[in-house]
């Protein structure tokens, strides 16, 4: 999160989805877990449990925003609308302040006849008469102090389009209370494989669909009319959940690098459709589409992370944007209209500050790396010639579209599985790229595949536009004991000795008697060492 915030200023994050419509804030639960799942009561095609969850889940969230400048999003329970849950409103409100910025009212609500939590006729003028009897309530709460920050109506526009919902006047008539608009949208869907619903999909037949400007716009194109309506009713449209696939993703799709090239494409598309943000889904440690999965033991010994694609397209498109929430994205129709060249030009205060330039082709031989010529007015364009003297380059990296882990952006990575602590790794590589006064442009190289970031000026760079650089010291350490560590390279070539005297051997373990041994004897010399060593490396690797 620091990362994104060093390059956004402020990263933001919803807590809910589908668990939110069942969920109950309550102030203990039995074994003193924050949160607790009900696995016997699970619904929907996803098999989404029941949950309980106590304040303490929130006031972590405030402890984060200590930390990091992260904004909140929560979700109001909508399983009934005749006697709503507002709890997490309200202790939301006073715990979290300021950091709360939206409360969802109904997670895909054009779902919930299809899966059995309304009757089959339930429309969009019935979800309009539920959020209007949550406005009721939440008018007469004393301890929800802002009424006004409503997300709806949260449609996956699977059974009902958003102009169904805008012909009804729902935002005339919720305006005061709407802080955003949203929808939310996946391209395709993996639930046969995941729950055995839906049709069953080959990942690698799909892939290529992926790998081309179209895939984000035509993820966009039935939402043009919406963007334009926010527009006009002064509202902010968000994409409030997707990713890859429904339902997880794909693996060898969502956890490959073509999947951050499609993130990157997708997300500038959705800026130049006058989208105001948007949201990717992550799940547990068993879905495919995670921008990062914690590690299976603690931080603090050790480096366990791994970082997926699409965390590598959302840092680089905070990157793109930068920190001053009020740079215009063009697309700039490249290459003839490329569907696997497309290119995007980046405006602040009407000028042109940043290019992306991908290239979607995997192609290890060089014969697909392409040369983009960059040129600041003059030609036809009717301005003065422009150029700078020499640009600034950052590429994102893989040998192919099909790589997992090991990415790089401008030379550094987060690793392959396993091996991130969230810091990036290497020494960063920013390319400088003369440009010719003669011509008036400068010729950018874009590898196949790659991506290439393009700094037309210095003022233009944004990796700490948003924040300081900032990491955060291991303060709570839940490991005291063997935590000798040796060199995996030197494990390897070990000559493997015992030592000379293989009685005064014995665990390792705190209170075992042979422990106690070995502390009392001592193992002196080079294999009493080597000992001690090969067995800790043993227990670090098993």
């Amino acid at each position: 999160m620091a990362n994104i915030q060093q390059r956004a200023g402020q990263v933001n994050i919803r807590v809910g989805g589908n668990t939110q419509e069942t969920a109950v804030l309550v102030e203990s639960t039995p074994d003193g877990r924050i949160l607790e799942k009900d696995i016997s009561g699970a619904s929907n095609p996803t098999q989404t449990p029941p949950l309980d969850f106590t304040p303490d889940l929130l006031y972590m969230m405030r402890n984060i925003s200590s930390f990091v400048n992260v904004r909140w999003f929560l979700g109001i329970p909508f399983n009934d609308t005749s006697n709503f849950r507002l709890a997490i409103a309200e202790q939301g409100q006073a715990i979290l302040g300021d950091y709360l910025i939206g409360l969802q009212a109904g997670n895909e609500p054009d779902l919930y006849a299809r899966h059995g939590h309304r009757p089959q006729t339930y429309s969009p003028y019935d979800y309009l008469g539920e959020v209007q009897n949550l406005v009721n309530a939440i008018n007469v709460d004393g301890s929800i102090p802002n009424k006004n920050l409503l997300i709806a109506p949260n449609i996956a526009t699977g059974d009902w389009h958003p102009e169904d919902v805008w012909n009804t006047g729902f935002v005339d008539v919720f305006s005061q209370n709407l802080a955003y608009l949203a929808v939310e949208n996946y391209p395709a869907d993996n639930c046969f494989a995941q729950f055995g619903v839906g049709t069953p999909v080959d990942p690698q037949t799909v892939f290529p669909s992926f790998l081309t400007h179209d895939a984000g716009k035509n993820i966009i194109k039935k939402y043009l009319n919406s963007t334009a309506y926010a527009q006009t009713k002064g509202k902010k449209l968000l994409m409030f959940e997707t990713n890859t696939a429904s339902c997880g993703g794909f693996g060898g799709i969502s956890d490959v690098f073509g999947a951050a090239l499609w993130g990157l494409d997708y997300g500038l598309q959705m800026a130049y459709s006058n989208f105001s943000g948007a949201l990717m889904h992550i799940g547990g440690q068993n879905v495919f589409y995670n921008p990062f999965t914690s590690p299976p033991t603690n931080e603090s010994t050790f480096h366990g992370w791994s970082v997926g694609p699409v965390y590598y397209s959302a840092l680089i498109m905070a990157e793109t944007l930068g920190a001053s929430n009020g740079s215009q994205v063009l697309d700039l129709n490249a290459n003839g209209g490329s569907l696997y060249t497309p290119a995007y030009a980046i405006y602040e205060g009407g000028n042109p500050v940043r290019v992306a330039l991908f290239n979607f082709v995997s192609d290890p031989s060089g014969a697909s790396d392409i040369n983009v010529g960059i040129a600041v007015g003059g030609g036809d364009s009717g301005q003065q010639a422009a150029t700078p003297a020499q640009v600034k380059v950052k590429y994102l990296l893989a040998s192919s579209v099909s790589q997992k882990g090991n990415y790089t952006w401008a030379g550094q990575t987060f690793g392959s599985f396993f091996e991130s602590d969230g810091r990036p790794m290497g020494d960063e590589n920013i390319l400088t790229v003369p440009c010719d006064p003669g011509t008036n442009i400068c010729t950018i190289k874009v590898p196949a595949p790659g991506f290439a970031l393009v700094f037309l000026s210095d003022n233009a760079m944004t990796e700490t536009s948003g924040a300081p650089a900032t990491t955060f010291p291991t303060t709570a350490h839940t490991r005291y004991r063997n935590t000798v560590t040796i060199d995996p390279e030197v494990l390897a070539t070990s000559n493997g000795h015992t030592g000379l005297n293989k009685k005064k051997l014995g665990s390792t373990s705190h209170g075992s008697n042979g422990a106690l041994a070995v502390m009392g004897n001592g193992v002196a010399g080079a294999a009493g060492a080597s000992t001690l060593a090969l067995a800790v490396g043993v227990l670090m690797l098993r």
